[in-house]
């Protein structure tokens, strides 16, 4: 038991003299633990919060749309081995005109029931009441529309459904499970001032759209254990005849999907990041004990000659890990706890949760704990076992003086123009090569991270530059209710402020190929396509071929086809026919995965006569509130898309994450900076002390010992920063390849400025690590150096 009390007063004494040291390597390991927690809780919260709200809500598991189905086959559907439950709908789009909007507003109409309660999709009343019986003027909006027009229940604005213009009342604001990404159509992010969710009496609605015993849309829950495939074909062959537009589950649900795959990137963001950064820890663990070991010889050769066995020795110097490495845990678990809240109440906001909750499990606090003790202690393994093997004789005994000899060629050269204090610097390098290389590279991963996590910046706005302002040529994207006779586009070349005219065709298909099932839309264009053609991101315009598919990059990969290989088709609008086209091409893009055709052979193969369903405009700017007043009044308008609002809620929604996010990392690569600067500098001052102090006695100024000490570091540092380049670019590329996501894929692009923003903030850690030793180096005992061991 005393052996046992001793070594720990040791271990509390070494603690203590260390603590420089302990936080610095704490604050590391903190890092790592930190992005585990907050990335496992926001993960965890965000599939939690979504489990209970699609469940508490009811949130539907297939759904489909029809022109018009007569109301009583519901009894058929319900009738259907798996389905649970059964609602019938009606839902289209009204262009709103709106205070302070000179552009037209796109609302999707959704029909609630006046009177009992919705079975599925059922809307979480924030304010007001549900809309009454006998009052067809009656709608709920939802709340982030609501939020965006300052709408509250009493509130009134004007409303051009099925081509009549009437004027509605707000008498509640809501959420929906069906609506936590809510997109205009042909939108790529949600945008809350020109699209909103209402939701309007199904009798009003029925009466609006001439829909009596009708309906053009349900949704159905299945019971536990179905089989949602079988339940779909089921469905099919009883709407085929009433122009369905082929049933879908879930999981391809717009809302649904966007969420699942921000859930998908958290999760590899929970993967990489930390293991990243706890690398790093165990990199800075192993210098730091193997350094502080070596200054401990003697001290080890004492415990040894008092009888302490090797596994004593050994058990002590672990010890020393385990608490240095706690002590970063639990400012970790903290540190991941704050951010993870706030990142959930975040993302809660983003997908308009109806509630917030955050719970991390005990399993995930042990977990972080776990593998970073277990990573330093494999870290520091090589020291311990170092110390454990020397002998008392050999412990007590000093190191093997370095051999010296005259310096020769450039070192002789160097040796007479440099001053005597930047030679000791060289010399003590040179001496210890291995120490300095291992310092250098532990502060270039450091830098290596900075670089990774602020090039997100860089990611986006090569993201907006590419698809946007480089493949989108257009001010404004139309799009038409239903398909049109290709005159549309003659008719809206003709309106206000149109300086050119483009028309397009988007159909609904089911792809088959290799056993992979993908819905998507085929983008018919034609061959000669200026406004919005098809764009490679890294070589331009691509021609569009005359027949046959041209397929993004990352599409035709999940397919597993390349070029001349046949796809099957199912087309789900229409006459819905199959087809085996052919693979014409391929191109890159980094924001979802379109597909393209020949618009006079998209429509040849659907047995239509030349017809569109969107029209891309060039405008004037000066004469574009004559074009949107134009554009309010035509009622086969089912969507208004400006490009430059697009960019600027682009930016806003994926800026304001990313900057987080950003910030985040950026502090957390700084702890790393601070902690490999420090320990270095800290340690060559314990194992170089009485040197120091000794050029102190012989006449040398502080500043003089300063620059000896911290000149070694910032050499060190300068060295590390172009390897730390080199290593930010191959952690950019590692990352981009695992965030690739079906939605965006991040672009391996750094900019010049990055690269120099991550060095300023380097260097201005290793400043600060620097000034902090440098009041140890001024507090030098010189007259230790004066006393002598016999």
């Amino acid at each position: 038991m005393g052996v046992l009390s001793a070594l720990n007063r040791k271990l509390v004494r070494d603690l203590w003299r260390l603590r420089g040291q302990v936080l610095a390597v704490a604050l590391v390991v903190a890092s790592g633990v930190g992005v585990l927690i907050m990335s496992l809780g926001t993960l965890g919260a965000l599939e939690r919060m979504a489990e209970t709200y699609y469940e508490r809500y009811r949130f539907a598991h297939v759904f489909a749309a029809v022109k018009r189905a007569p109301e009583r086959l519901a009894h058929r559907i319900a009738e259907i081995p798996g389905v649970q439950a059964v609602e019938t709908r009606i839902v289209d789009y009204a262009i709103l005109d709106l205070p302070g909007m000179e552009e037209p507003v796109i609302g999707k109409l959704v029909s609630i029931p006046e009177r009992g309660e919705q079975h599925l999709n059922r809307i979480v009343l924030r304010s007001g009441r549900f809309v009454a019986l006998g009052h067809p003027e009656e709608v709920v909006v939802g709340e982030p529309f609501a939020i965006a027009h300052g709408l509250s229940p009493g509130d009134t604005f004007k409303a051009i459904i099925n081509g009549y213009k009437r004027t509605v009342r707000v008498v509640g604001v809501a959420l929906s499970p069906e609506f936590v990404y809510a997109i205009a159509p042909g939108g790529l992010m949600p945008d809350d001032r020109r699209f909103g969710i209402l939701w309007m009496g199904r009798e009003a609605l029925t009466a609006a759209f001439d829909m009596e015993g009708a309906f053009n849309d349900v949704a159905l829950s299945l019971l536990h254990g179905a089989s949602q495939g079988r339940v779909i074909d089921a469905l099919d062959r009883i709407l085929k005849p009433y122009g369905a537009i082929a049933a879908f589950g879930r999981e391809d649900q717009e809302s649904n999907w966007f969420l699942m795959n921000e859930i998908k990137q958290l999760g590899t963001t929970a993967t990489i990041m930390p293991a990243i950064f706890l690398t790093v820890a165990a990199f800075l663990c192993h210098m730091v004990m193997t350094r502080m070991i070596a200054t401990e010889r003697d001290e080890i050769g004492l415990l040894k000659a008092f009888g302490y066995g090797n596994a004593a020795v050994g058990w002590h110097y672990a010890k020393l890990v385990i608490v240095m490495t706690m002590v970063g845990v639990v400012l970790g678990w903290g540190l991941g706890l704050v951010m993870g809240r706030y990142m959930t109440t975040m993302y809660a906001d983003f997908f308009k949760f109806p509630f917030v909750f955050y719970y991390m499990s005990p399993g995930a606090f042990a977990l972080a704990a776990g593998i970073s003790l277990v990573v330093a202690l494999l870290a520091a393994m090589g020291a311990v076992r170092a110390a454990v093997a020397l002998s008392p004789a050999e412990a007590m005994r000093p190191p093997s003086p370095t051999l010296f000899r005259r310096a020769g060629g450039v070192a002789a050269v160097l040796g007479r123009v440099l001053d005597q204090p930047t030679r000791i610097i060289l010399r003590q390098i040179v001496r210890w090569p291995v120490r300095a290389a291992m310092s250098s590279i532990g502060i270039a991963l450091a830098v290596g991270l900075l670089i990774t996590s602020m090039q997100w910046v860089d990611a986006i706005n090569r993201l907006v530059d590419v698809y946007f302002a480089q493949a989108q040529r257009q001010n404004i994207s139309v799009g038409l209710a239903d398909i049109r006779p290709a005159s549309a586009v003659g008719e809206m070349a003709r309106l206000p402020g149109v300086r050119a005219a483009e028309g397009a065709r988007f159909v609904s298909v089911r792809l088959r190929a290799n056993g992979v099932s993908r819905r998507e839309a085929i983008i018919g264009i034609s061959e000669n396509a200026t406004l919005n053609p098809i764009f490679d991101a890294t070589s331009g315009i691509v021609r569009v071929p005359e027949d046959g598919l041209i397929l993004s990059r990352s599409l035709a990969e999940i397919l597993g086809v390349s070029v001349g290989d046949p796809v099957t088709v199912e087309v789900l609008v229409g006459r819905q026919p199959t087809l085996v086209l052919p693979m014409a091409g391929v191109f890159d893009t980094d924001i979802a995965t379109p597909l393209y055709m020949n618009i006079r052979a998209l429509n040849r193969v659907m047995h239509d006569a030349p017809v569109v369903n969107v029209v891309h405009l060039l405008t004037d700017p000066e004469r574009e509130g004559e074009l949107f007043a134009a554009l309010k009044n035509m009622p086969q308008v089912s969507a208004v898309t400006i490009k430059q609002q697009a960019i600027d809620v682009f930016h806003k929604t994926m800026g304001e994450t990313m900057l987080i996010f950003v910030s985040f990392f950026v502090v957390f690569a700084c702890f790393l900076v601070i902690g490999v600067v420090y320990n270095s500098a800290r340690i060559s001052l314990s194992e170089r002390g009485r040197e120091l102090a000794t050029m102190r006695v012989l006449g040398f100024s502080r500043a003089d010992v300063s620059y000896i000490l911290l000149g070694e570091v910032g050499l060190i540092t300068f060295v590390a920063m172009p390897l730390g380049c080199l290593t930010g670019r191959l952690l950019v590329w590692l990352i981009a390849d695992s965030f690739d996501t079906e939605m965006f894929r991040v672009p391996p692009v750094i900019e010049p400025s990055t690269y120099g923003l991550s060095l300023l903030f380097a260097l201005g850690a290793a400043v600060v690590s620097a000034a902090i030793v440098r009041r140890a180096v001024d507090r030098l005992d010189m007259i230790a150096v004066l006393k002598t061991w016999e």
